[in-house]
């Protein structure tokens, strides 16, 4: 999760947010904080996207072929990439069932291949998985995650993934609350994370000190910032919403560059970041 992104996939603010009035209408529905601006969250988001393509990324934009509703812009949950294909979840959230449509129609469009997907009552979202090495994937169990979801994901990575690292996630603010293991640590670099460690179960902690990782701990008035959701665009450079200056401060120290954009419209009211409006496909 933290070698040289080279393809990523996102969905743009005018695709999923469709317009102000779609969104004067809908935002409370999804659970926004508030309701975003259309055309300055556009503007922002294309400059996420420049940032993307800078790195050296070839970004793919998913179409408008599938109404997939608000959150849709948090292209990183329908899916998980696993080698040259993908595995289709089935989201926790109810108003995000259609997304996983929406992806697939993508991976259709692209010919990319689509390895197994996640059936009733099985629950699945991408950002409650997390590649802690190319073997061992880690996933939070919580609400959007379920036991069966991921009964079912064994059989499909049965013989790509050695080891299957379950992780309880708290109830924190409650079903409602977008709290997925990936709002808990971000992998920035080989054997280092962004963490939130209050909110991880210990036994997991251990798991990521068995593994040699350096843990690179959010603070307390950070963490609602996104200070923990961290995009690696490759083993040194990373992209992060702006306004986390001493989370920003410490994955310098630890030698990696940072690059940061405009969060408020695209990832503060939704929060989603960089993480979550990004499904990378390939990474070398």
């Amino acid at each position: 999760m933290s070698d040289l992104l080279q393809e990523v996939v996102v969905r743009h603010p005018s695709v999923a947010f469709l317009s102000q009035d779609f969104l004067e209408a809908h935002w409370k529905q999804f659970g926004y904080t508030a309701c975003p601006d259309f055309l300055q969250a556009c503007a922002d988001f294309d400059r996420f996207v420049e940032a993307l393509e800078n790195s050296g990324a070839t970004v793919h934009q998913m179409s408008d072929e599938v109404d997939a509703g608000m959150d849709s812009l948090y292209v990183h949950d329908p899916a998980l990439t696993i080698g040259n294909g993908i595995v289709l979840g089935r989201m926790g959230k109810a108003e995000r069932r259609n997304e996983t449509t929406a992806f697939e129609a993508f991976c259709h469009s692209k010919d990319i291949p689509v390895l197994g997907r996640i059936e009733t009552p099985g629950l699945l979202e991408g950002g409650d998985m997390i590649w802690l090495d190319e073997k061992t994937l880690a996933v939070g169990l919580g609400y959007r995650t379920n036991e069966e979801g991921v009964r079912q994901l064994r059989k499909v990575v049965e013989g790509i993934v050695t080891e299957v690292v379950l992780v309880p996630l708290p109830h924190f603010r409650g079903p409602s609350d977008v709290l997925h293991l990936m709002s808990l640590i971000s992998p920035v670099a080989r054997k280092k994370a962004v963490v939130y460690q209050k909110l991880l179960p210990v036994p997991f902690i251990r798991t990521l000190n068995d593994l040699g990782y350096t843990l690179i701990d959010v603070s307390d008035d950070e963490y609602d910032k996104l200070g923990c959701n961290v995009l690696a665009l490759s083993p040194t450079v990373a992209i992060m919403a702006d306004g986390a200056p001493k989370t920003r401060v410490k994955l310098e120290r630890e030698g990696i560059q940072v690059l940061t954009y405009p969060p408020k419209e695209i990832s503060l009211k939704g929060q989603g970041g960089p993480t979550c409006l990004t499904r990378p496909l390939v990474r070398r």
